[in-house]
């Protein structure tokens, strides 16, 4: 099959290209490839398709989605010159799990909100994973995860069983409480990676309660430093490093009043 003279692809044709740079007379690098050698490719593709998400860019988000893809069918490929399974087992597998995950529109189940339905989810998830307990779901979530969402995923699962504050009281007091006991570690000088830890992991107790996402939280909060810091040495110009901290803070703060009008 000639690809170059073709006006429009579809899916087999990326199935089809993909089997071609793999095979003898393809490409020596994508012969060489690995499920682990490509692993990080497939989260910054994944990344970058968010980051267009994030820009409202149309154009990039359909490149990126593509590239996406493309992960997902260099991977498949892969699995399937070891004989373990194909593109078409890797789409059958999302298939049968989106039909069986969703008895109310499939099957009899009746359900009126988006609320009914992620219970729904969640208890045909159980039973096709055949979890017999909530810690063989903490076990379950990635660990690949930014460790941000993981321990929002752990928190989630515990209040599954009921292991959790009754509301966000409890998870700020815990956040007080946590902070006193890094600042004890600090003093001491030990186990302070330990005390940080559990504050951050308190702190995205309190980011759930009150739905926040915790990394878009941190990732606004670290743009919106960038952007004051930005201010500031533009004020400063060549004397930043001759400027004291509280010179540098009173640009900070000159910033937050006149362009933030904090």
């Amino acid at each position: 099959m000639d690809f170059q003279k073709k006006a429009k692809y579809d899916i087999n044709d990326l199935v089809e290209i993909m089997k071609l740079l793999r095979s003898e007379n393809g490409c020596p690098w994508d012969r060489e490839q690995t499920h682990e050698s490509i692993r990080m490719n497939l989260l910054e593709e994944a990344y970058e398709a968010c980051d267009a998400i994030d820009n409202k860019n149309d154009a990039n988000l359909k490149e990126e989605l593509g590239d996406v893809l493309m992960q997902v069918v260099f991977h498949s490929r892969i699995a399937e010159e070891a004989g373990k399974y194909n593109f078409d087992d890797v789409a059958d597998d999302v298939c049968q799990k989106l039909v069986f995950r969703h008895p109310h529109v499939f099957g009899d189940v009746g359900v009126n909100t988006s609320d009914e339905v992620l219970d729904v989810w969640d208890q045909m998830k159980l039973k096709e994973k055949k979890s017999e307990t909530y810690t063989d779901e903490m076990e379950r979530v990635p660990k690949a995860l930014p460790s941000l969402m993981y321990s929002e995923k752990i928190q989630k699962r515990a209040r599954k069983a009921g292991f959790d504050w009754p509301d966000v009281s409890g998870a700020l007091e815990k956040v007080y409480e946590e902070t006193k006991e890094v600042e004890q570690a600090i003093k001491e000088g030990s186990k302070i990676e330990e005390e940080i830890g559990d504050l951050l992991f308190a702190v995205v107790n309190v980011a759930r309660f009150c739905k926040v996402d915790c990394e878009q939280a941190l990732y606004n909060a670290s743009q919106k430093f960038t952007r004051r810091f930005a201010y500031v040495e533009e004020k400063a110009g060549e004397n930043l490093k001759n400027m004291s901290l509280e010179e540098m803070d009173k640009l900070w703060n000159e910033y937050k009043k006149v362009v933030e009008g904090k």
